[in-house]
């Protein structure tokens, strides 16, 4: 029984430290199916979560309204093993930074990439990550605007099935992603630094 307790106590323990010590983010790179398979294979996030930010409509749904709203993700990362800027790195080389319409074959408001701060730390840091984008790229026009953080609404009801999609349907999702050239345009755009999903 002591052994029980001690276990529980300490098990309980971790759990709470690692509330305390997790750290959220919230970006917009077109597809949020897409987004949330490339920030779930990242070292240290331990949670991404399909949804939409950034506009006023107050009950936004997939099939429903969501105008002005962008498709977004909140990431819940462990800032010991991957910091913001490390989220921010993985960010750029997971969207095309130049498209003004939306995020390769997906187009439209919604689709729009953005990065969403909390603070001014993150604006700071999303900023200077911005800016070296742009002296990468001096010949092209890197479109990704820095928003203020707003309500994020996560995809839930009659469409959870959006949640973890690139898991429950994996065929699906790697014809779409194929399909929309996504991993094409990366590799086009940041060569061996893209991820592949």
């Amino acid at each position: 029984m002591k052994k029980l307790l001690l276990t529980l106590l300490f098990t309980g323990l971790t759990v709470n430290l690692a509330v305390i010590h997790a750290a959220t983010a919230v970006l917009a790179g077109g597809c949020f199916w897409c987004m949330e398979s490339d920030f779930e294979k990242l070292d240290g996030v331990t949670d991404v979560v399909s949804g939409f930010t950034g506009g006023t409509h107050p009950a936004p749904t997939y099939n429903g309204g969501h105008e002005g709203h962008y498709e977004a993700v909140r990431i819940t990362y462990d800032p010991a093993i991957v910091d913001y800027q490390g989220i921010l790195d993985h960010f750029w080389v997971n969207i095309d930074p130049f498209d003004a319409y939306g995020q390769f074959c997906d187009k439209g408001h919604s689709y729009l990439a953005a990065i969403f701060v909390a603070n001014e730390q993150e604006r700071e840091l999303a900023e200077k990550s911005k800016q070296k984008v742009i002296e990468m790229f001096p010949g092209q026009k890197v479109v990704v605007p820095i928003l203020q953080q707003t309500t994020f609404y996560p995809i839930q009801g009659d469409e959870e099935y959006h949640q973890d999609y690139y898991k429950k349907n994996p065929i699906r999702y790697k014809y779409y992603r194929f399909g929309c050239g996504r991993d094409r345009r990366l590799k086009e755009i940041w060569g061996d630094r893209a991820t592949h999903s």
